[in-house]
């Protein structure tokens, strides 16, 4: 078993991953909006907790790149240009190509035809894919912002490689980050988000890798088209 300091080490990084978790959570929300400055005493004051784990969240959260760091002021939440996000999303895109190129070039035993795991994977992120359909129908952002994350979390998973995993995540983050500035000024948005999630998912069960392509081409026109008619006002 581990000592009294092992157990303090494991109580305060889950507190910090808890932190982290719930201001980003606040900043996809736009309770925390874009160049709010905020100190680490104000945040361990709300959360009622000492500064060391605040701190460390904040940190982690500025290496995210969704928090500049100030020593003298503080943290600010991060200001997205509209020209960030299509740095974002030509990211975005380069990742998910390696993922269908890998998917041609048959490199993942986890996506074999035939194989069991991969119709239980692809029915788990069906559901994930279809909760956030609902979600974008419904206009109701927040939650498919949830199932979004989780949905291109999980497809991701499926290629193996973990690296490119936590990159495409932390890319979906910062982009909805950027883009929930935008979507909020609207009071209805039924009909305006995307939602070709289980559509991606049926094209990937194919092996259709041109489609999905297509489909991710697709959201990424429809997104920036969205941005940047919002931006403009």
């Amino acid at each position: 078993m581990p000592g009294p300091s092992g157990n303090v080490s494991v109580t305060r990084s889950t507190l910090r991953q808890q932190i982290a978790d719930a201001l980003r959570d606040e900043v996809l929300a736009g309770r925390l909006q874009p160049g709010q400055e905020f100190t680490v005493k104000e945040i361990a004051d709300q959360y009622g907790v000492s500064a060391t784990p605040v701190r460390e969240a904040l940190v982690d959260l500025s290496a995210q790149g969704l928090l500049d760091a100030d020593h003298h002021r503080g943290f600010r939440v991060h200001e997205y240009s509209v020209a960030d996000f299509r740095g974002i999303v030509e990211a975005r895109s380069l990742v998910t190509d390696g993922m269908f190129q890998a998917l041609v070039a048959d490199r993942q035993d986890l996506l074999r035809p035939g194989d069991p795991r991969l119709a239980a994977a692809l029915a788990g992120v069906r559901r994930r894919g279809e909760e956030a359909e609902r979600a974008a129908a419904c206009g109701d952002l927040t939650v498919l912002i949830g199932y979004d994350l989780r949905f291109w979390r999980e497809l991701a998973a499926l290629f193996g490689n973990a690296y490119l995993s936590d990159f495409l995540h932390r890319l979906r983050v910062q982009s909805w980050v950027c883009t929930v500035q935008y979507l909020r000024t609207l009071s209805d948005l039924r009909g305006v988000l995307w939602s070709g999630h289980t559509e991606l998912v049926d094209a990937l069960a194919r092996r259709d890798a041109t489609a999905a392509r297509g489909i991710v081409e697709a959201y990424n026109t429809h997104s920036l088209a969205l941005v940047e008619r919002l931006a403009a006002g």
